[in-house]
């Protein structure tokens, strides 16, 4: 009877991992709210539970550190949810890849970048702040510049794949670099959070400024 025992599966109970995934989206809208509000280094673990209304050992047990918890609440908000689906296989994503000429490629990336700084130019700009102060943070800043360049890069390839010419002063790094610079979410919290232009006037400037940096007049 002992191979009956040991081929059992292990218990899962449904109701009990949504319980749980719920609670884990509680805690990570709370950290947004008050990391975002107070800064990352004034928040605390308990201060996260007591606004998620759940006790702080929940919050430890469900995310191991605050700085595990900073990196959670910074990917829901580039991805808009918890799923584990890259950026680039995301339906909101895949107009990029649809596009059929540069000028396209680049409008739907302006696109896609104003749809991530509306959910997430706070959290990056948590990120950049808590860098001068915390380890951690700064590790994490650096990876967002380095994932903000292989975004960059994977829609210059992008680019190189269809029929067109970059601008006569551009080659690929040159291109990347513009690319990287423009997907930075501080400009739409600048314009549209500082400023007060709407999305879709700053989806049409990004647009016409990435155009103007890599492609021919």
């Amino acid at each position: 009877m002992a191979g009956v025992k040991d081929g059992k599966r292990p218990y899962r109970s449904p109701v009990r991992e949504e319980n749980a995934r719920r609670t884990r989206q509680a805690v990570v809208r709370a950290a947004t709210e008050l990391f975002v509000a107070r800064g990352y280094a004034a928040t605390s673990l308990a201060d996260v539970a007591a606004e998620a209304g759940v006790a702080r050992p929940t919050v430890f047990a469900a995310f191991g550190s605050k700085a595990a918890l900073l990196q959670q609440v910074l990917d829901e908000a580039l991805a808009g949810d918890d799923e584990p689906v890259p950026v680039a296989r995301r339906p909101w994503f895949q107009p990029v890849w649809e596009a059929p000429d540069q000028g396209g490629v680049l409008d739907a990336y302006a696109g896609v970048c104003t749809l991530i700084g509306h959910r997430a130019a706070g959290a990056f700009e948590t990120v950049r702040r808590a860098a001068d102060e915390a380890p951690e943070a700064a590790e994490l800043w650096e990876t967002l510049l380095r994932n903000r360049r292989a975004g960059a890069r994977m829609v210059v390839d992008r680019l190189l794949t269809l029929d067109g010419p970059l601008r006569p002063d551009t080659d690929t790094e040159r291109a990347v670099d513009g690319l990287w610079f423009y997907n930075d979410p501080a400009h739409y919290a600048a314009l549209v959070h500082r400023c007060g232009w709407t999305e879709e006037s700053f989806r049409r400037w990004l647009g016409a400024r990435m155009r103007d940096a890599l492609l021919p007049a």
